[in-house]
């Protein structure tokens, strides 16, 4: 990859970051001042005696809880992705699988200008890898027991030069911090299912003239009421469909990086056939952090097509086109000597 597209893509990644935290602050901010909102409207025509919400107390909170979930999820997002993947970090490589991987990585780091990443090992038999961390100083690389099984040196150095791509590009620090956000959101969200399932919304009685505040209060602060709880519920929807998309859109650019970095475009296709081919999901990589993956870990057939379905629901761009274009890169590295930056 040419310098010029380089740091263009960094400076996407760095804009995104800060969109994706802006729009996470804002969201917070919502439900908190959304909930005053509400109960604003509901005791604003009650008598002057009763009790007249003023002082915006949850939107304070909410937003100051944000303020100190992005914080955490900066600082131990990438350690939070590796312990819920039930990653052990490989410190003294002892079977000739292990040290095969400790030398294709530094061989990357070499040819992609990084620094070495603290390497991980996930106990699944199925093949996939990841990358996290915040930066390229604090990145960490961690592949399946079932990819060290199941490729040789070659297919394990493209798969390494991917992630380190990922790296590279600072797709790691937006990834990480989308997986830590909408963990949060996702949580946030079931319990207020939660709640509503075992009647909890039964008990908010807002819009009747006669439990709270006047007929035109109530009736606003119930359609407030409602429009926040709605939101509260497709939040998750939501935020997991913004990081499938921003998935998909960095595979391509991880794969042709690769390409340059080993010089074996087919390395790489050969690698993802037999990822593609594994019959079974990655079962210690949750759906929080399937978009990390090289391959969707959750072995969904919609990242398996093409299309506006795929589109919104995949994680990953279909593992046939990714074999396609780095098919082509070979033929234009045979024919020209050079390696494409994108096909």
């Amino acid at each position: 990859m040419s310098d010029s597209n380089l740091f263009e893509q960094q400076r996407i990644n760095r804009r995104r970051s800060i969109l994706l935290i802006a729009g996470f602050l804002m969201f917070f901010a919502w439900i908190g001042f959304g909930g005053d909102a509400a109960f604003y409207l509901y005791t604003s025509d009650l008598p002057p005696r009763e009790y007249h919400h003023v002082i915006p107390i949850f939107g304070i909170v909410a937003t100051l809880l944000a303020i100190g979930m992005v914080w955490y999820g900066w600082r131990t997002g990438p350690k939070q992705v590796l312990w819920a993947a039930g990653a052990w970090e490989l410190v003294n490589p002892g079977k000739p699988q292990e040290r095969v991987l400790v030398n294709v990585i530094e061989e990357m780091c070499i040819a992609s200008g990084l620094r070495r990443p603290t390497i991980w090992i996930v106990p699944d038999k199925d093949p996939n890898a990841l990358a996290t961390g915040i930066d390229e100083a604090h990145a960490h690389v961690a592949v399946t027991e079932g990819l060290l099984e199941s490729l040789d040196r070659d297919e394990l150095q493209a798969v390494v030069a991917h992630e380190l791509a990922h790296v590279r590009n600072h797709d790691v620090r937006l990834m990480t911090l989308l997986a830590a956000l909408v963990g949060v959101i996702a949580l946030i969200s079931d319990g207020t299912a939660r709640f509503i399932g075992r009647g909890g919304a039964r008990g908010v009685r807002l819009g009747r003239s006669g439990g709270g505040g006047g007929k035109k209060g109530g009736q606003l602060a119930a359609i407030v009421f409602v429009i926040w709880l709605i939101s509260l519920l497709l939040a998750p929807i939501i935020s997991r469909l913004l990081a499938l998309a921003v998935s998909r859109k960095r595979e391509y650019l991880a794969d042709a990086s690769a390409a340059q970095f080993t010089r074996n475009p087919l390395a790489l296709a050969s690698a993802l056939r037999k990822i593609e081919d594994a019959a079974a999901p990655t079962a210690s990589i949750h759906r929080g952090s399937a978009h990390l993956c090289i391959a969707d870990p959750l072995g969904r057939r919609v990242s398996s097509k093409e299309g506006f379905l795929a589109d919104v629901f995949g994680t990953h761009p279909p593992m046939a086109v990714r074999i396609a274009r780095l098919k082509q890169m070979a033929y234009e590295y045979e024919k020209t000597g050079a390696i494409p930056e994108t096909v």
